[in-house]
């Protein structure tokens, strides 16, 4: 069974490529959804620090690559929403906004 906790656990590894900290921990993954019998059906929904990222393209790949990667999953969807724009003063973790002086 597909876990949304399962593909948030992977998704630890991926870092943004221009800040180099995990997308969890900037809050960039807003939601992570799981269909289907089993789960096998993942959509991740998540934004990136800025409607113009020059790598977006790369880094919705990243994301679904690394989706697609565990056991069992069938289909990997990454909807990009700017839709509330991420702001890293209410959506990062404390580590990261110590790390960008947001204190």
């Amino acid at each position: 069974m597909i876990t949304a906790e399962r593909v948030r656990e992977a998704l630890k590894e991926v870092e943004d490529p221009e800040l180099n900290m995990g997308i969890l921990d900037l809050g960039l993954v807003y939601d992570v959804a799981c269909e289907g019998p089993h789960g096998q059906e993942v959509t991740v929904t998540m934004t990136l620090t800025s409607p113009m990222c020059p790598v977006g393209p790369m880094f919705k790949q990243a994301v679904q690559s690394k989706v697609e990667s565990i056991d069992g999953v069938k289909s990997a969807n990454v909807e990009i929403t700017f839709n509330p724009p991420w702001d890293p003063k209410t959506m990062a973790s404390d580590d990261v906004k110590l790390a960008l002086g947001i204190w």
